[in-house]
């Protein structure tokens, strides 16, 4: 795992990824994956090299580096505040990040869907955060390719750069007979070199390291030349005056040069494909006179960043979409397998994994070509990993997590552990390291990747499940009926089934079924209950939510999986204002703004709802406002009496001509109080710190308000 601090990241720091990976639970086989016991991994040196530049670069370099993150971080901090910013910025930097994303092996285990692989054969594994540097991985079936006979686990551990490189060429549409130059002849270009020569073409390698361009005209380049020289005239002369009919820029580079050159060196008319990362500025004139075609090839292939494809398992149809990125994989395979890609010569140094720290330094200081990493044969490592010696603390509540994401470290986990009287039982994630990087950090007896045993657990009183939203209700319902007392963070399910069985399971159960509703905790939301505490009258509540954009292919969109923004977040929203009238929520409306500019029907939302006592509620809830605007401000008036709630930073109450405000130095939302009442709720024996009631309340209104938008009617909850 890598953890990225602020200012003293070293090759050390990026090789915790190799050695933390050895010592974590393995993962466990799922639906549309397949489960890889790896041989080889290779370094991207091109890409691993960029990270590791930046990671030794001062934090000045750091910020001049990425103006895109330090424009989001200061709008934060304009929102939020110093304090609140501070905390999700190193949060975020703590976060283990494997590194990787080509590597080979072989299958242990195919998940329910998955066909065409078998326990043994050897597959090729793609893809960030998926083909990692890592002893087992756990692959989207889209994302890995069977190995033929003939092709070695070195060659097919190229898989990822063979594909990438394919595409460039696919992008370029070349023809048989046509010249193709190749600008920068690193391990993507020397493979484009191959592929345009098996296209039948004639390729002109140019690179600036002379052992590269050697290289490339052993493994078939028909010419290539440094840059240092006059390209333009070799190139010219090569073709008869013409210049290339096509131009695969393959370097990595800021500097904007290969684009210069490419234009220069193009015919009229002729196509240049960006396959690297180079500067972007294109010079008009040459590229206007000769009407150049101008591409970006976008990695593996079609695919690529679709979660429907790459996590799903959805393929596109090949009389539509002839090469995604697996048939990229396979048919660069294709192409080793019958000699027309070698990679023999690309591989310039080899490490055992043990080694990898070697290998990175080698990265950042050396100049190799391709390092591969070397995994010894031996059994699948264990799903559960002890890691610290338990710790007999009489009265301990003993405590299991599920989910080690980003809300789970940088939230949830650091609530528990501050919680006295606590006992860290068992952590679980999907893949592993990230149960393992918060284990160590927090002390966790245990970490795995098996779910079900943090449920079953004899030793576990309560579990904590902070997953994607659709598994929420069935690992609550399965912790009840073991018998555990269960926080869900929000929302307790998805649909009325899965609220329906969870409501079940507790009625039998005798134990506590709490939500993360963490809001109504907040100790400014407190003194604003309060102040209302002896009202007369039903209250009106105006909440405005600038909820901010989220990207469209998010899973939280997904109604199967994340189960949408009203479901997934406005029920927080709800909560509150049940909290603040002290009763349930009884109807609901919902109107939409018209989706326009890639919002959804659910972005741009309000929600008018009456609860048991009378009490009005409005919540807007907008995703196109200004992000440096507050996120939430909610006012509140009756009976004679106004208060109005600013980011649970402030809080101003008025009545009969006097106001009085509270400030807190930084935001506090709740999710410390919020644990720490379940907490002290388990270890009383009750009551719930929110009536279940009030919980499968709040959670219908969701349902009937995402029911409301659809119809553009009023929904009766219980109807």
């Amino acid at each position: 795992m890598i953890r990225r601090q602020l200012q003293h990241l070293d090759v050390r720091a990026f090789t915790e990824a190799c050695h933390e990976h050895r010592k974590g639970p393995a993962p466990g086989v799922e639906a549309g994956s397949v489960l890889v016991l790896t041989s080889r991994s290779l370094i991207s040196v091109g890409t691993e090299r960029q990270v590791l530049e930046l990671a030794k670069r001062s934090l000045v370099g750091k910020v001049r580096a990425r103006p895109d993150l330090v424009k989001k971080v200061l709008s934060r901090l304009s929102r939020d505040g110093l304090l609140a910013t501070g905390k999700a910025l190193l949060n975020k930097l703590d976060q283990p990040i494997p590194l990787g994303y080509s590597c080979v092996g072989r299958v242990l285990a195919a998940g329910e869907g998955v066909t065409g692989v078998a326990i043994a054969d050897r597959v090729a594994c793609a893809g960030a955060k998926i083909a990692n540097h890592a002893e087992v991985n756990l692959v989207p079936k889209n994302l890995c390719a069977k190995i033929p006979d003939s092709v070695t686990d070195d060659a097919a551990a190229f898989v990822t750069l063979g594909a990438i490189a394919l595409q460039g060429v696919r992008t370029a549409e070349p023809t048989l007979g046509e010249t193709f130059a190749v600008i920068g002849l690193g391990l993507i270009g020397q493979l484009a070199v191959q592929v345009l020569r098996a296209s039948g073409c004639t390729v002109i390698g140019i690179d600036l390291d002379d052992r590269k361009v050697a290289l490339a005209t052993e493994l078939g380049a028909d010419a290539a030349m440094n840059r240092s020289g006059d390209v333009a005239a070799a190139v010219s002369a090569m073709t008869d005056g013409r210049g290339v009919d096509g131009v695969l820029i393959c370097a990595a580079t800021s500097s904007n040069d290969p684009v210069v050159l490419a234009g220069d060196l193009c015919r009229d008319r002729a196509r240049v494909v960006v396959v690297g990362a180079v500067g972007m500025e294109v010079p008009r004139r040459p590229y206007y006179d000769k009407e150049l075609s101008f591409h970006q090839s976008r990695a593996y292939g079609p695919g690529r960043y679709d979660p429907a494809y790459e996590e799903l398992g959805h393929d596109y149809p090949a009389g539509y979409v002839r090469w995604t990125e697996q048939r990229n994989m396979e048919a660069f395979l294709h192409q080793c397998a019958i000699g027309a890609v070698r990679t023999e010569r690309l591989v310039s140094h080899r490490f055992p994994i043990e080694r990898a720290e070697e290998a990175y330094q080698l990265v950042g200081s050396g100049d190799p070509l391709g390092v591969l990493l070397e995994y010894p044969a031996r059994e699948l490592p264990p799903r559960t990993v002890a890691v610290s010696v338990p710790r007999a603390v009489e009265g301990a509540i003993r405590v299991g997590v599920i989910g080690a994401g980003a809300f789970a470290a940088g939230t949830l986990v650091p609530a528990i552990a501050a919680e006295r009287g606590t006992r860290l039982v068992a952590i679980a994630s999907n893949r592993g390291f990230s149960a393992r990087h918060l284990a160590d950090k927090y002390r966790f007896e245990s970490c795995t990747t098996d779910a079900a045993s943090v449920l079953e657990h004899p030793d576990v009183d309560a579990v904590f499940i902070v997953t994607r939203h659709d598994q929420h209700a069935a690992q609550a319902r399965s912790a009840l009926r073991a018998q555990k007392h269960v926080f869900v963070e929000k929302p307790l399910a998805i649909d009325r089934i899965g609220l329906t069985d969870v409501l079940a399971a507790h009625a039998g159960s005798g134990r506590i079924l709490a939500v993360g509703f963490n809001r109504r905790f907040a100790p400014l939301s407190r003194e604003l209950a309060a102040f209302f505490e002896k009202r007369r009258a039903p209250l009106v509540m105006h909440y405005r939510v600038n909820a901010g954009d989220i990207p469209a292919d998010s899973w939280i969109h997904d109604p199967a999986i994340g189960g949408g923004r009203i479901v997934g977040e406005a029920c927080h929203f709800i909560d509150l204002c049940a909290f603040l009238s002290g009763s349930s929520p009884v109807s609901v409306y919902a109107q939409g703004v018209s989706p326009a500019g890639g919002a959804r029907p659910d972005d741009n939302v309000t929600l008018s709802i009456r609860f048991a006592d009378g009490s009005l509620a409005t919540i807007a809830y907008v995703a196109t406002g200004d992000p440096t605007a507050g996120k939430e401000h909610l006012e509140v008036l009756g009976d004679g009496a106004t208060a109005t709630l600013d980011d649970f930073r402030t809080l101003t109450l008025r009545r009969n001509g006097r106001a009085r405000t509270s400030k807190k130095m930084g935001q506090d939302k709740g999710h410390r109080a919020c644990v720490a009442a379940f907490i002290e709720a388990v270890k009383a024996g009750g009551p719930a710190p929110i009536p279940v009631e009030t919980i499968a309340a709040v959670t219908e209104a969701t349902f009937a308000a995402v029911e409301s938008l659809a119809t553009g009617e009023p929904v009766t909850l219980g109807s």
